[in-house]
């Protein structure tokens, strides 16, 4: 009859490649929870952050208009406000383009 490998004590002391295995896969789940870890509290950071940048003081925005995206190229600031217009500034804060699509 063949041997029978159901106890494990037994086969990891005849095995000694079981235990190296078994340190292998304990230190690869603590790494991944971990990385879990670090994920969540990146994650819980980033979005604890204000949801908008400060517009500069220099902008003047139309009456009745409030901010819902602000964004900052090279040379423009783009602001989209609630109603869905498009407004472009210069970095000087004057109004350039008015954009609704």
């Amino acid at each position: 009859m063949a041997q029978d490998d159901s106890d494990w004590k037994k086969v990891a002391k005849e095995v000694p490649e079981l235990r190296l295995l078994k340190a292998l896969v304990t230190g690869l789940a603590l790494v991944m929870g971990l990385g879990m870890i670090a994920i969540v509290a990146l994650l819980w950071m980033r979005f604890g952050q204000a949801e908008l940048p400060e517009l500069p003081a220099n902008i003047e925005l139309p009456a009745g208009a409030g901010v819902d995206a602000v964004t900052f190229a090279r040379d423009w600031i783009v602001v989209v406000t609630d109603a869905g217009e498009v407004l472009l500034y210069d970095r000087a804060g004057a109004l350039k383009d008015r954009v609704q699509p």
